[in-house]
């Protein structure tokens, strides 16, 4: 990691009164609020920046953050040693652009998002010189979004990824995983940027397109009178912010369409399978997806 960069001087840390840091998080959703309601109850001075206004007066009633409002305010900016991005990933871009000039130097910024090609090499190529960029991933929601369903406990059972690159400091990333510690993730990790999003790509991204077209490849509106739980479970993250998805399908798409493929070929080999009336491979199939899906399961248990 680049050391000659001037560290940030952050009091996020175990041993500095929380009161001392400078908190703002833009784009206070189901995420950013999650983020704010945490980090305002383990004491720390949280502003956010929402163009709702109801979404704003909803946070300060509950008190997720000190202060709100709808527009950049550049006293907040010059104000604030930590920023967290919580609006989408090309959005988040075109922010960063308009406000840059008005952050504290020194501050340090991560994001929420779930691509980061693209993202994080951008933002880190046009930011000021005595700003830091330190990119993460919370692997937490709900089906719902929306500052309305903000729950900071989604974090307990879910894990983080910080993406670090060469720009970075390691006072840097040590201040983002402190961050995911005080939020209480349950598994914290490092990745770089292209390993992350092949990761993604597979768990999270593949997965949501099989649950939408398992939705879509079938109207029959009585299905929902004969379903069972193994059609609800497939379905849950069917779901789906469109507009989110969208962006982020199409910013990873080399990747999903390689994931897609794999997933097509699998199935085609099933299907191939039942055109032979082949038992026996049909069997070694669902062995090794059982004794695959057992290590799993063993692994998510050990990691608790």
């Amino acid at each position: 990691m680049n050391n000659e960069k001037t560290a940030p001087q952050l009091n996020i840390d175990p041993k500095l009164p929380p009161e001392s840091t400078n908190i703002l998080i833009v784009g206070a959703g189901l995420i950013g609020g999650s983020y704010a309601q945490g980090l305002s109850q383990l004491g720390y001075r949280v502003r956010a920046i929402n163009r709702s206004q109801e979404s704003i007066d909803f946070g300060l009633q509950q008190g997720f953050f000190a202060e709100g409002a709808c527009q950049p305010r550049p006293d907040w900016l010059a104000e604030t040693n930590f920023l967290i991005m919580g609006l989408y990933p090309l959005a988040m871009l075109d922010w960063l652009r308009a406000n840059q000039q008005h952050l504290r130097p020194g501050a340090l910024i991560t994001d929420v998002s779930g691509v980061k090609s693209n993202i994080v090499d951008v933002a880190q190529g046009f930011l000021r010189p005595d700003l830091e960029f330190c990119a993460s991933h919370p692997m937490a929601g709900k089906e719902s979004s929306g500052i309305y369903n903000a729950d900071w406990r989604i974090f307990a059972d879910a894990n983080f990824i910080i993406t670090p690159t060469e720009r970075n400091t390691p006072q840097g990333i040590a201040a983002v995983q402190r961050l995911a510690e005080l939020l209480r993730f349950k598994t914290i990790r490092q990745l770089d940027i292209h390993a992350h999003d092949h990761m993604i790509g597979f768990l999270s991204q593949l997965t949501h397109a099989i649950a939408v077209s398992l939705m879509t490849c079938n109207d029959d509106e009585g299905l929902k009178d004969f379903t069972g739980d193994s059609f609800r479970d497939l379905t849950r993250i069917a779901r789906i912010n469109d507009v989110m998805w969208s962006e982020l399908f199409l910013l990873n798409r080399e990747i999903l369409i390689d994931n897609i493929d794999c997933f097509s070929a699998e199935l085609h080999r099933l299907r191939q399978l039942l055109q032979a009336n082949d038992r026996a491979g049909l069997q070694q199939m669902f062995r090794k997806s059982s004794a695959r899906r057992a290590e799993f399961d063993a692994g998510h248990k050990l990691s608790k």
